[in-house]
């Protein structure tokens, strides 16, 4: 019965600390958000989402880690001084993908990261208030 114990004690640590991770996420995209001046109506054009679902995130109301979710918080990131290395290792579909790919090599980790680079001119358009706000 002590190993039981145990073992829903780490858990529910476990699902605690992702939760304050994700908390402190949308609280920094928020403060970020806030200090550049824009507005949940354009974050939420930008990323193809409601005003509301944003409203949800920034707010840090009912979190998860969801697409959305990090869509948001990569938005203000790369609004502020770029995409941290943490929110590259919280992305689980970033991570899977590299796992699926590289063959554990430097050769092949320097392809990779040319092919993922020359994606950057692929990223999808953001409103023009959006794009002088950096």
């Amino acid at each position: 019965m002590p190993y039981l114990l145990v073992c829903i004690y780490v858990k529910n640590y476990t699902l605690y600390m992702q939760s304050a991770s994700l908390h402190s996420r949308a609280q920094r995209a928020a403060s970020i958000f806030q200090t550049l001046g824009i507005t949940q109506t354009e974050i939420a054009t930008s990323l193809g989402a409601s005003q509301g679902q944003v409203s949800r995130i920034l707010r840090g109301h009912n979190l998860r880690a969801s697409r959305l979710f990090e869509e948001v918080c990569l938005l203000a990131e790369r609004h502020s001084q770029g995409v941290t290395a943490e929110a590259v290792c919280q992305n689980s579909e970033l991570i899977e993908a590299l796992r699926e790919t590289w063959d554990g090599t430097s050769i092949h980790a320097r392809a990779l990261a040319t092919v993922i680079r020359s994606l950057s001119s692929l990223s999808s358009p953001v409103p023009s208030t959006l794009d002088r706000k950096e």
